[in-house]
């Protein structure tokens, strides 16, 4: 590429956060050009051609019932139709003994009453206990983020089966982290929306297709309405014009927009914000700015997240997906099953470690020999059937973790710079590390953009039953 693209706004970066962002503003008619390093979209929700296996593999993404902006993406974008939605989930014990949950008729926030009664893996002790603490969350949850939830665990006095068979795995599940590390008022947010607020939010959605291919409809959209989506653009650095315009320099030319939106993980805007170059009228306050936001993502870790891939050459369990309690592996996908492969082609399963900081200084078959012991336990065709192949994913960046305190670091969209912009579900968005949080945090940057915050916004998932009148939101 030879001269300099205009259009009205960079987007740096093609995850949800990015594909979001652009997404709204061309539908609203903006010019927009999508700078991305990878040769994917996606971000951190990716797939990729495994070279060793053979196989196109990607780490397991979910979506909830309440994850309403991103529902509205992909139904913008066709791929809706490429979700398999799920009114019931199965809890394992390596006993066998098996617990479901499931909707009834009740008025939410009693729709799940009659499955928690019935649940065999916690006692009536635990089930009462259980019940005092989501009445925690009848009305929503905490605005503070000051307290851990093993804190509120040990306050409301749970049970030490429950918080090993209901809390701590919704939580690890939906905040990848540890109860320690993770801030009640996120966890309080995960359990209102999911088993309180409405029958409809605790859906759990999976997508039919790899990841990279789900959300290819995204960048496919993005260029019929007239924007421009460019792969392997590294940003090499970002210039303020005189007149206040913005220029992204790459290896292959630049690129000049009125407004720039950094749609990147909070350590690739780290590395980028010193080779921003500012003109004379703000370069003044640039580095006092600078400072704060770079204190602010110095305060945002990482959490892990392990999977295990497995082929089988027959079926292991008639189940599509279940919660693993009291082992390492804590969820189980059945991949095959999820895409309705053809049966003769066997098992294809992904397992799941949630957190998995202990993983990372692990080997490949260390981890694969555990899961596969440990997998038995809850499916004896195991046993019996040929493993064709394996392999294991490790990320150590898959998302931040939601520790208490954390919410005075996250950054808004907007920032001291005019026309720059941030998104990522690492700054400002009220949800924790997720997909929603990602289109959520770009449909933000982009109404910010417009001056209009939350033009491009999905309402919330509203209250039903008696939660109406119960909820304060």
């Amino acid at each position: 590429m030879s001269g300099v693209e205009h259009s009205d706004v960079i987007v740096v970066g093609a995850g949800t956060a990015g594909l979001a962002a652009a997404s709204a503003l061309v539908r609203a008619g903006k010019s927009v050009t999508v700078l991305e390093r990878k040769p994917y979209v996606g971000g951190r929700a990716y797939s990729y051609e495994h070279p060793a296996l053979g196989e196109t593999v990607d780490s397991q993404h979910v979506l909830l019932g309440c994850c309403t902006n991103l529902i509205e993406l992909c139904e913008q974008a066709g791929t809706a139709k490429k979700i398999r939605w799920y009114d019931e989930q199965t809890f394992l014990e390596p006993n066998g003994n098996a617990s479901t949950i499931v909707t009834s008729d009740l008025p939410a926030p009693f729709h799940f009453a009659p499955s928690f009664l019935s649940m065999s893996m916690l006692g009536w002790k635990d089930k009462v206990g259980l019940a005092r603490g989501l009445m925690d969350f009848f009305r929503g949850y905490p605005a503070e983020d000051t307290e851990s939830v093993e804190h509120w665990l040990k306050r409301t006095k749970q049970t030490e089966l429950s918080i090993r068979h209901f809390w701590g795995p919704i939580v690890m599940a939906t905040l990848n982290d540890r109860l320690s590390h993770c801030s009640t008022r996120y966890a309080g947010k995960v359990f209102h929306e999911l088993f309180v607020k409405s029958s409809i939010g605790g859906r759990l959605g999976i997508p039919t297709v790899p990841l990279s291919e789900f959300y290819a409809a995204e960048a496919r959209m993005i260029e019929a309405f007239g924007g421009t989506v460019r792969l392997r653009s590294s940003v090499e650095g970002l210039v303020q014009e005189r007149d206040g315009r913005w220029r992204a320099n790459t290896a292959d030319g630049a690129y000049m927009a009125d407004a720039i939106i950094l749609a990147l993980p909070f350590e690739q805007t780290q590395k980028l914000l010193p080779a921003v170059r500012m003109n004379e009228e703000y370069a003044r306050g640039y580095e006092e700015a600078k400072d704060d936001l770079e204190l602010k993502m110095a305060r945002q870790i990482h959490s892990p997240y392990t999977s295990i891939l497995l082929w089988y050459d027959r079926e292991i369990t008639d189940l599509d997906h279940a919660w693993l309690l009291d082992t390492t592996i804590e969820w189980f996908f059945h991949k095959s099953r999820i895409r309705r492969y053809a049966r003769e082609k066997g098992s294809y399963v992904e397992v799941v470690i949630a957190g998995s900081r202990a993983q990372l200084g692990m080997t490949r078959e260390e981890i694969l020999s555990s899961a596969l012991r440990e997998l038995e336990m809850f499916f004896p065709e195991v046993r019996r059937a040929k493993l064709v192949k394996s392999g294991v994913l490790k990320e150590a960046r898959a998302t931040f973790s939601v520790t208490t305190g954390l919410d005075q670091f996250r950054p808004k969209q907007t920032t001291e710079w005019p026309g720059l912009f941030l998104a990522g579900d690492w700054t400002a968005t009220e949800w924790p590390s997720t997909m929603e949080g990602g289109v959520r945090s770009g449909r933000l940057a982009a109404g910010a953009v417009v001056g209009d915050a939350m033009r491009f916004m999905a309402p919330e998932t509203p209250a039903s039953g008696l939660m109406r009148w119960l909820s304060r939101e």
